[in-house]
């Protein structure tokens, strides 16, 4: 966290000195400030005390005050004082600020106007600590997304003070406070035409290509741009480029991971930075257990992201560590590890387990993404663990409205290539068709057809909707702007199909024509038949050979007239000699 960087370097970097929000307002006319405080600072201030309000100033430095139900205001530490009880133990001077008290304040405000109070009840503070105050505000806003500052914030005259304190001479800043406060005020902002955030980004300009900045400023200033002027930021390569020649050993695990996500911006360039990229990788197995869970989410995307296949070694360590805190992940940073195991992978019994009990201890308050990552997951890694199956269905059948058409395929397709029935099967299929019913035309067609397919695999044929998907209407859908079906649409199509002739045969709706039939269900990507066992199908295959004489007196996998597959099927001899002949004839 930069804050904590900020704790580490606070009274070394500079001995510049940043007068208060409220000291910045001892310029102006009384009358003035009397309509601005009533304005802005009001309703921070004495939201506690209805009534008028009169402000008056005692003294040419604008000490603090407070007032109570209309009543004078009182300096700071008279017996008047009650309003900034919490901050008491703080002096004006900053000789006085304990650092740590500092931050622990800081960090225990939960909105943007509890922070700016704080900072007003002083008066002078480092430039890093303003700056801290500032990231606090922008973590505090943005901790439920992507959100800006409100306006009345924005717009506050304590809110414009603290800022102004950073545009006066940004030369006289710390590499930390200024990298730290371009950081805030380009998240909180977000306009990069505003005059204040033009004059930081040239002084980090002027200070990068005068190559001055520390490997904790270039991070932060790389994110910065990144966010500011997206990946194609020409600034980028510089700040990489200085991060290059520096020791990976001065790097903290912060700002290794920073540097992931920097050359993650441009994962085209991963190529000509592989050297690069593996040097890192092989140093990064020395800071896997010092790695937050958030921390190890984010290097796990960034592998994924460069295409780092070679880096097995430490996505193997990672993944011990993510079991001892799978627990403390958000549902996103679970869901990216996941999909970092699945793109290399990945998969071990000790995270199975871990993960059975994390997903069975939070059941009906999963989250619908997470869901079907997790499900996904078990699909590729073809894991049948029942405590997640049946914790998954039991989430459907309580929350089915919270569930997308795509995650609710990627929930319900497992359970068919795996063959799993729930306990709660009746009601999990019943509410899947009520879903289909009311909700049928947003399911895109290919998802709609995995989903049904999956459906028929574990005997919950979906009678009430064959009619619909054997209809032209929707084989043209399927289609889209291809000249053809794909194979492995064709094959589940003829699935269905059979389905209803072996198992349905009080279906009497459309058929699918005979165009839109497969001979065989072996497709490029997979069969959609149960994989036979390897073993036991190349004894049986090994013997049929002794007993017959050759291979070409059988043939494996035949789907005959009857709508069923055959492992293996035998050929007559005159059959088996025209097929030689043929083939020698080929050759």
């Amino acid at each position: 966290m930069a804050l904590v960087t900020l704790r580490r370097n606070l009274y070394h970097l500079s001995d510049f000195r940043i007068h208060g929000a409220l000291a910045s307002l001892k310029t102006q006319h009384v009358n003035h400030v009397h309509k601005t405080v009533n304005e802005h600072l009001c309703p921070w201030f004495w939201s506690q005390h209805p009534g008028p309000i009169r402000v008056r100033f005692h003294h040419a430095h604008c000490k603090k005050f407070h007032s109570e139900n209309g009543n004078d205001l009182h300096p700071v530490g008279e017996p008047g004082f009650s309003q900034v009880h919490n901050w008491d133990r703080f002096e004006h001077s900053v000789k006085n600020v304990d650092e740590q008290m500092f931050y622990r304040k800081l960090n225990s405000f939960t909105s943007s106007g509890e922070i700016l109070r704080f900072i007003s009840t002083l008066e002078t503070l480092p430039d890093t600590m303003m700056a801290g105050a500032l990231r606090r505000i922008c973590e505090v806003e943005r901790k439920d997304g992507d959100q800006r500052l409100p306006k009345e914030i924005l717009k506050s005259s304590a809110f414009q003070a603290l800022c102004d304190q950073f545009g006066r001479d940004p030369s006289d800043l710390s590499n930390a406070g200024l990298v730290t406060a371009f950081q805030a005020l380009t998240l909180l902002c977000g306009d990069s035409q505003s005059h204040l955030l033009t004059n930081l980004e040239a002084e980090c300009q002027h200070r990068l290509e005068r190559g001055g900045l520390d490997v904790h400023s270039l991070c932060i200033l790389g994110e910065t741009l990144i966010k500011l002027h997206g990946p194609g930021c020409s600034t980028l390569d510089l700040i990489i480029y200085q991060l290059q020649g520096e020791s990976l050993e001065t790097f903290t695990p912060e700002d290794i991971v920073t540097l992931y996500r920097l050359l993650q911006a441009s994962p085209e360039k991963a190529d000509q930075q592989q050297r690069f990229l593996n040097k890192i990788n092989h140093f990064s197995l020395s800071l896997v257990s010092n790695l937050s869970p958030k921390l190890m989410s984010q290097m796990l995307t960034a592998l994924v992201v460069l295409d780092q296949t070679q880096a097995l070694p430490l996505v193997i360590k990672l993944s011990k560590y993510v079991v001892r805190h799978i627990a403390r992940f958000t549902s996103e940073e679970l869901r990216k590890v996941l999909e970092a195991f699945i793109y290399f992978g990945h998969s071990d019994r000790f995270f199975t387990e871990t993960l059975e009990q994390h997903v069975a201890s939070l059941c009906l308050t999963l989250d619908p993404e997470l869901v079907s990552r997790v499900m996904e997951y078990c699909s590729r890694k073809l894991i049948l663990s029942e405590p997640i199956f049946n914790a998954v269905a039991e989430t459907f059948v309580c929350q089915a409205e919270k569930f997308s058409p795509s995650q609710t395929a990627k929930l319900i397709e497992p359970f068919g290539k795996l063959n799993y029935l729930p306990p709660n099967a009746s009601a999990l299929f019943r509410k899947l068709e009520n879903m289909l019913l009311t909700r049928f035309n947003h399911f895109p067609p290919k998802t709609l057809l995995r989903l049904l397919h999956s459906c028929s695999l574990i005997e919950s044929h979906p009678v009430n909707f064959m009619a619909k998907i054997f209809s032209p209407y929707f084989l043209q859908q399927l289609q889209g702007e291809e000249s053809y079906l794909d194979r492995l649409s064709l094959a589940q199509l003829t699935q269905l199909f059979l389905t209803s002739i072996l198992e349905c045969p009080f279906y009497k709706g459309p058929k699918l024509l005979p165009k839109f039939q497969v001979k065989s269900f072996l497709t490029p990507c997979s069969s959609l038949e149960t994989p036979m066992d390897f073993h036991l199908y190349k004894s049986v295959m090994i013997g049929l050979i002794d007993l017959l004489g050759a291979r070409l007196y059988f043939s494996s996998k035949v789907l005959t007239p009857y709508c069923y597959t055959i492992a293996f099927y035998p050929v007559d001899k005159r059959s088996a000699e025209e097929i030689k002949t043929t083939r020698r004839e080929r050759s």
